[in-house]
Formats: structure tokens, C-alpha cells, sequence
């Protein structure tokens, strides 16, 4: 059996590194910084450059206290070793000791250092003076931020801390220790990276997460980009996204977008048919253009082999040949609830001329 100092320091490993990173369980039993400071915090939506002025200080101040929380826990958990007499612990504890009060000193002197003068030493605060008019301050960017923040239009996707945003004038990357900013006149926006997952754990479906680099005309507000897990763009978003953009978004080469969920659907359903049997066409057979597009020839045939024939819901199509791959994929897209993206690969919709029922299974690429 384990002993209870392994014990501890394998459970409080698990909750540094949620703490720290914060998982959606994390956010939904409210064990964040800014869940357990919210009443100090204040209101993001209220004040949104304040809060988080003092919610990047509170959580470096949070974060640099947990090595000193996780000796204090040691001193409880393997009280044999006696930690709590700093003097009489071997030479490797009280080095950590050491380490971990210097952690939480060097944080408040920084912490110090960024609330001088209302904040104004903040890095928040200096990336928004480089804005200012030249008889104003950063004060009065930040309530320029603050009052386009508060509008229902803005863009916003991720998670509270871990967001980006899109106002009118802003484009914003929220990060654990820091804001972004940068003014949307001057940016230059690159698609740098797009990757392909087979399956999303929220909807079960592809999905295609975007890497965009944002680059300010003034070389002294640092480029940034969106790219951690949390801070990807899922591709459906990409036109909203687009819309709320003033800058064209550029892409790199061989990046290639998929703008919506239709097109993400049509890849998976052609990727499954490809592993579906295939139909032979008879030789007495010609194989003609495809009566949904007209512009390429049929390729796809119903063939029941899901089950049985006289088993299940699905049914056997006796049409020859008239469909294109891509035509079919549209054509069973169609026929799916938008608001349930989670069923559409297992559902059965009817073939488009005969009516008979068929599942993606049934699907399949003629030759």
C-alpha cells in the first residue's frame, strides 16, 4: 500500500495541475481563481479591463502559493519528517521551503510593481497607452474596451479566462497571466496551422481547430496567436468570425478551411464509404452523369449490408446507379436535424428517388 506522503503528493499533483489549468469540471464545481475571488474581482462584464488587471494578479498570486501549500500538506501528511521544524528537515526540504516562499515573494513584488500608479505599470495597461490619444491615458482606452465589451454583438468563443474575443474596434486574446490587445485597424491576420480531428469530444463529429497569427501594424505591440486547445477556433465559427473582422483573414499556403459543418460532414462521409464494400457495374451497364449535379458521373450505388435484408430499418434500393458521392452526401446531410450534429452519421434517411431507407453503410462507391 501506498504511504500517505505518496498519497498526498500524488493528490496534490492532480489538483495543481487542474488548478492550473483548469479542466470544465474545475469550472463547473467552481474551483478557479476567478470563481473563488469574485467578490474582489468584481465584474467582468461591468469592467472588463479592472478585472482583469486583478484577476492575472491573483492568479500568479494563487498559483505561485501552491508549492508553499503542498509543503504545509506535508508537514500533516508525513508528520515523521518533522517539516514543520524547518531547521531539523533534511537539506533537499528546506531548499523546497526556500523555493517555495521566494515563489510567492517574487509574485507579490511583481504584483507590487503592476499596481503602481493605478495600475499603470501593468502590461494590460501598457500595450492599451500605446492606443492613447496623445493628451489622454490608457484609462481612457480601457473604457473604450469596457463599453464595446458590454455589447450583445461582440464575438466571443472559449471558456472565462481562456477566451478570445472580437469587439468592433478590439481583437482580444484573454490567456491565464495576461491580455492581448491589439486595435482591429491595424492587424494583420495569417491562418497558419489547420488541423483535422477525426472526432470532437463535444459533438462526436470532425472537427477542423484553426491556428491564426495577429500581427499589429505597430511594432510595439507583440503579435500573438491563437492556437493552445482551449484557444482554437472551431471552423464553424469561422464565418461569424469573419464577419466581425475588419481585416481580411489571410491563409498560409496549404492551409485549407472548411467553413462549415456541412463540408466537415461531407469529408467523414466520403471517408466512410471508401471502407464500405464496393458495387461492380454490370458490363451491359453504362454508368451516366449524376441527376443532381450533372456534372460528374454517378458513383455511388444503395446496396442494403448493414444487416440482413429483411432485418432492421434500412431497406433494399433497387435504383441503378444516378448519384455522385458528393450529391449523396448532400443529399443525406439534408435530410438531418441541424440542432443534433451528434446523430447524423447514424441515422437513415430515405434513397432520393425510390424512398427506400439506408444508413451510411449502405453507401456504396461503384466500379
Amino acid at each position: 500500500m501506498d504511504s500517505p506522503e505518496v498519497t498526498f503528493t500524488l493528490a496534490y499533483l492532480v489538483f495543481a495541475v487542474c488548478f492550473v489549468f483548469t479542466p470544465t469540471e474545475f469550472h463547473s464545481a467552481g474551483l478557479t481563481v476567478q470563481n473563488l475571488l469574485s467578490g474582489w474581482l468584481g465584474s467582468e462584464d461591468a469592467a472588463f479591463v479592472p478585472y482583469h488587471l486583478r484577476r492575472t494578479a491573483a492568479t500568479l498570486l494563487c498559483h505561485s502559493l501552491l508549492p508553499l501549500g503542498y509543503y504545509v500538506g506535508m508537514c500533516f501528511a508525513a508528520s515523521e519528517k518533522q517539516l514543520y521544524y524547518p531547521s531539523q528537515t533534511p537539506e533537499t526540504w528546506r531548499a523546497f521551503l526556500l523555493l517555495a516562499l521566494m515563489l510567492p515573494a517574487i509574485a507579490c513584488t511583481l504584483i507590487y510593481y503592476w499596481s503602481r500608479d493605478h495600475w499603470a505599470c501593468h502590461p494590460l495597461a501598457r500595450t492599451l497607452a500605446l492606443y492613447a490619444l496623445p493628451r489622454s491615458g490608457w484609462q481612457a482606452v480601457a473604457s473604450s474596451v469596457n463599453t464595446e465589451f458590454r455589447r450583445i454583438d461582440k464575438f466571443a468563443t472559449g471558456v472565462p479566462g481562456a477566451r478570445v474575443i472580437v469587439t468592433d474596434t478590439w481583437v482580444m486574446k484573454v490567456t491565464t497571466y495576461r491580455v492581448h490587445v491589439a486595435q482591429q485597424q491595424d492587424v494583420r491576420l495569417t491562418v497558419t496551422e489547420a488541423q483535422q480531428h477525426e472526432l470532437s469530444p463535444d459533438s462526436h463529429l470532425p472537427v477542423q481547430l484553426l491556428t491564426i497569427r495577429v500581427a499589429s501594424a505597430n511594432p510595439a505591440v507583440p503579435a500573438f496567436h491563437i492556437r493552445t486547445h482551449l484557444y482554437r477556433l472551431n471552423s464553424t465559427e469561422y464565418g461569424e468570425l469573419c464577419e466581425k473582422l475588419r481585416a481580411p483573414i489571410r491563409s498560409a499556403a496549404n492551409v485549407v478551411i472548411h467553413q462549415s459543418l456541412g463540408d466537415l460532414f461531407l469529408e467523414t462521409f466520403a471517408s466512410l464509404v471508401e471502407v464500405n464494400p464496393a458495387y461492380s457495374v454490370p458490363s451491359s451497364q453504362d454508368l451516366e452523369a449524376c441527376i443532381g449535379c450533372m456534372q460528374t458521373q454517378a458513383s455511388v450505388k444503395l446496396v442494403k449490408t448493414c444487416q440482413e435484408v429483411a432485418v432492421g430499418e434500412c431497406q433494399q434500393c433497387y435504383c441503378r446507379p444516378m448519384w455522385c458521392l458528393t450529391c449523396m452526401g448532400k443529399w443525406f446531410a439534408s435530410r438531418q436535424d441541424p440542432q443534433r450534429p451528434d446523430t447524423w452519421l447514424a441515422s437513415r434517411v430515405p434513397c432520393p428517388t425510390c424512398r427506400a431507407r439506408f444508413c451510411v453503410l449502405d453507401v456504396c462507391a461503384v466500379r
